[in-house]
């Protein structure tokens, strides 16, 4: 399409965290009058925004390397880019800015007059698009031109046909209407029939029958629902409408009806990391990077001694010799070993050097991404917590690294659901990401306090209620379209996760109340190590692209007497939920094995789906507060 009078590009905006977890590339975005896809990133187009600069972060940059790029191949990924923009497009929508932006296309591409109910094809000549009002890219719209009813002088609405096939491949398609109302046949009337959707309203497709206009055949989309419809469907063609190609191979998974507001359509595979100085080890690592071409020669001690007092390598003296000569060694190891070697079955770990980090003696210098300032733990607080910092600055880089059809990503194992590529190239040299700017306050418990309980309920009933559970959620997220017959018990987090958890929410609902921010602003991250590596942290953040996140709120509840408040109500409110006794009596027996938690529910833990890292699980107040047998509670001694 060209620019005239009825067609402007812009159709609508999101924000630039929508693009990583609701809208992005692959996802169907519904607008006020249609649908339209986001296409892949080989169609965006940087070229009109002038001065543009990908995002730094060189630990982000491995971890998307390492579960991107191709068996025995260099690192490809070399960008993390924010998604084009310009601005403004409000001040003047003629102007550049309002031709700057993430190309979309119109899907499905099937529509239904709403007057008349004409199904149709998008490129058939019954079907036109206006978009005529500069500020009001809300108003654009699709229209049935030979429709004979007008509706206040104009051409009737055009809607999106609100069925589309999809597999767990991460194919999509659009709905073969004039196929299936035919029963797999064509028209006996004519070459090119034409189509009704009679809708008889509700949201069920039971009222929902196609009829064809030439030969009076009619059939009701439930003939395509449920198990026994794959028989009236079509095998999948292997399509991705956002790169506009087919696989080669074609597809083996039979496809599945949606509809397009359906929320399993489209799965976010992402991976986020707080932006923190390296550690001593990583700082070293860092520097050895950037001299590599030079030190990539040094394979003895006596080869580093040759270059160690030329100018640039001055920086490398804080450290002694031997520690710089493992560090090449350990460089050169990855690089010969490539990309394939860190891909695993599991995401890469991420949290560790915030973990680091946050757990130093020494805080380090402030930045313009980061910065820390130790507060002393309140006598109040002695008990529960051995260390609590207020994070001044924050900034979280996020990358979509692909995304997934019908069933969501595993949070700890990427191999699990197929993911489908952001490119025509399954290894691209970029990926779009987003970075936010915050602050926060990271806590610490003693670890003898949660090793001392983690003894205790090690052999109750309760944990392992919670265990059977997960065990069982691993067998049903095993069965259907995903097979898998590994450890039941892999990747279960443990019991200390969960106490660490539970911990967490309480607190943000506290916040929330206390200081005003919504708790779909904040955001956690737990820090609950391995059975190797034990760990006892917790960081609440703002996690939000606007103001609200930065102007220092939630670091100040940090301070002792505000915070001393919060925690004392966060415990407080946790031994009463109106939904008890039912709540408190709570534990994940059949058949409720799916909601892997025990006491916890909307009114005492639960909160918004951006703010919880797992998704409203391993949550349960018995462990943190006596509602029940007082043995399983962490003991929290506030004074």
């Amino acid at each position: 399409m060209t620019d005239t009078p009825q067609y402007r590009r812009r159709v609508g905006s999101v924000r630039p965290s929508h693009l990583m977890f609701t809208g992005g590339v692959g996802s169907l975005v519904d607008l006020p009058n249609f649908a339209v896809l986001v296409r892949g990133i080989d169609d965006w187009n940087y070229d009109a925004v002038p001065g543009w600069a990908d995002l730094k972060e060189p630990r982000l940059l491995r971890a998307v390397n390492s579960l991107l790029a191709a068996p025995n191949s260099p690192y490809q990924v070399t960008q993390l880019r924010p998604a084009p923009w310009l601005d403004g497009a409000d001040r003047d929508p003629n102007g550049p800015a309002a031709k700057v932006g993430v190309p979309v296309l119109p899907f499905p591409q099937w529509l239904r007059c709403t007057a008349c109910n004409e199904l149709g094809a998008l490129d058939s000549s019954n079907f036109r698009f206006e978009n005529d009002k500069p500020r009001r890219p809300d108003k654009a719209r699709f229209f049935h031109a030979g429709c004979t009813a007008k509706r206040k002088g104009k051409p009737p609405l055009a809607v999106a046909a609100r069925f589309v096939l999809a597999c767990q491949a991460g194919h999509l398609d659009d709905f073969p209407y004039a196929t299936f109302v035919h029963r797999g046949g064509s028209c006996a009337a004519v070459s090119h029939p034409r189509l009704q959707m009679l809708d008889h309203g509700g949201n069920q497709a039971a009222n929902v029958k196609l009829k064809c206009v030439n030969c009076n055949k009619e059939r009701n989309i439930r003939d395509a629902m449920g198990p026994r419809g794959e028989a009236n469907l079509p095998s999948c063609r292997g399509r991705h409408p956002h790169l506009s190609t087919f696989d080669p191979a074609g597809c083996e998974h039979r496809p599945k009806p949606l509809v397009i507001g359906a929320s399993n359509q489209w799965f976010a595979q992402t991976l986020s990391v707080l932006a923190v100085p390296p550690t001593q080890g990583s700082a070293l690592q860092g520097e050895v990077e950037k001299l590599w071409d030079t030190l990539q020669n040094a394979t003895g001690l006596p080869m580093l001694q040759m270059v160690w007092n030329l100018p640039q390598f001055k920086v490398l003296h804080q450290w002694a010799q031997e520690d710089v000569l493992a560090a090449v060694q350990e460089r050169r190891a990855a690089v010969e070993a490539g990309p394939a070697a860190a891909q695993t079955s599991t995401y890469p770990d991420l949290l560790t050097p915030e973990w680091e980090i946050f757990t130093t003696p020494d805080t380090p210098d402030p930045t313009e991404d980061f910065a820390l300032r130790d507060i002393e733990v309140p006598p109040a607080l002695g008990g529960l917590f051995s260390h609590i910092v207020q994070a001044e600055r924050l900034r979280e880089v996020r990358a979509l690294v692909g995304f997934t059809r019908l069933d969501a990503p595993d949070p700890e194992d990427p191999t699990l659901v197929t993911r489908a590529p952001l490119s025509r190239n399954r290894t691209p040299a970029w990926v779009p990401a987003s970075e936010v700017r915050g602050e926060g306050i990271f806590l610490r418990l003693p670890e003898p306090l949660v090793a001392d309980w983690e003894q205790r309920v090690a052999g109750t009933e309760e944990l392992a209620a919670h265990r059977d559970a997960y065990v069982e959620f691993r067998r049903n997220r095993h069965s259907g379209r995903i097979q898998g017959n590994d450890d039941p018990l892999r990747s279960w987090p443990g019991a200390r996760y969960i106490a660490l958890h539970t911990l967490s929410h309480l607190l943000i609902r506290a916040i929330s109340l206390n200081c005003g921010y919504s708790s779909a602003s904040l955001s956690e991250r737990i820090y609950a190590g391995r059975e190797d590596d034990p760990r006892t942290g917790i960081l609440i953040y703002t996690a939000v692209p606007d103001a609200e996140g930065t102007l220092g709120g939630l670091a100040s509840l940090a301070e002792p007497e505000a915070f001393t408040r919060i925690v004392r109500r966060a415990l407080a409110d946790a031994r009463r939920c109106s939904s008890d006794p039912l709540c408190a009596e709570r534990l994940p027996h059949p058949p409720h094995e799916d909601f892997l938690h025990g006491a916890a529910c909307h009114v005492c833990l639960f909160v918004s789906e951006t703010t919880c890292e797992r998704g409203n699980r391993f949550l349960d107040r018995r462990f943190i507060v006596p509602i029940g047998d007082p043995s399983l509670v962490l003991t929290l001694d506030i004074k």
